[in-house]
């Protein structure tokens, strides 16, 4: 793993990346999926497939890695709340279910434990069924929005430097009983 310097969290199908199987990178999902056809035009003359293979598969909840491993994460969680369990969209990028803000706030603060001093953490984020708003108020704000100009796709951006003194992430802080190595 030494190697590795890049790490995406929650890979999924890799879309964010153009090189999908970047040597930099290690690649992490909870999910493991076969291709397949994840929707078929009205006239069944098109069709998407999607694939899930990570690397490793984990939660980004609770990472397998020591603190302070990788130079850059990418953090690109899940971010419907409404997509019906069998939808394509629910296959393609997942959904987050019970009390998601907790998940999503264990979630960046895990990225943020193995992120190493002074790297660089990028959240990726659609504002479908959650506003951005929202989600800056569970990380505790900070940061600064960088918005698409496709307004349509609603799609933000947040990179965040990590601090050498405590891992201080967008705060400037750490959440209330998070300690380096503590999970």
């Amino acid at each position: 793993m030494d190697e590795k310097v890049i790490l995406d969290a929650c890979c999924g199908g890799r879309t964010f990346w153009f090189n999908k199987h970047h040597p930099n990178a290690v690649y992490v999902d909870k999910r493991e999926m076969e291709k397949r056809t994840i929707w078929t035009s009205k006239d069944g003359t098109m069709t998407r497939e999607f694939e899930v293979h990570p690397d490793i598969l984990a939660d980004f909840t609770k990472l397998p890695f020591d603190d302070e491993t990788f130079w850059h994460v990418v953090f690109d969680p899940p971010h419907l709340t409404r997509a019906g369990e069998g939808s394509w969209l629910a296959t393609k990028y997942g959904r987050l279910d019970g009390d998601w803000r907790e998940t999503l706030r264990k979630g960046f603060w895990e990225c943020m434990r193995v992120l190493k001093p002074h790297g660089t953490l990028v959240f990726k984020w659609n504002e479908t069924d959650i506003p951005v708003r929202e989600i800056l108020k569970i990380f505790g704000g900070g940061g600064t929005p960088v918005r698409s100009k496709n307004k349509q796709k609603r799609h933000d951006g947040l990179a965040c430097v990590h601090e050498a003194a405590g891992g201080r992430g967008m705060t400037g802080g750490n959440p209330p009983g998070w300690e380096r190595g503590a999970r």
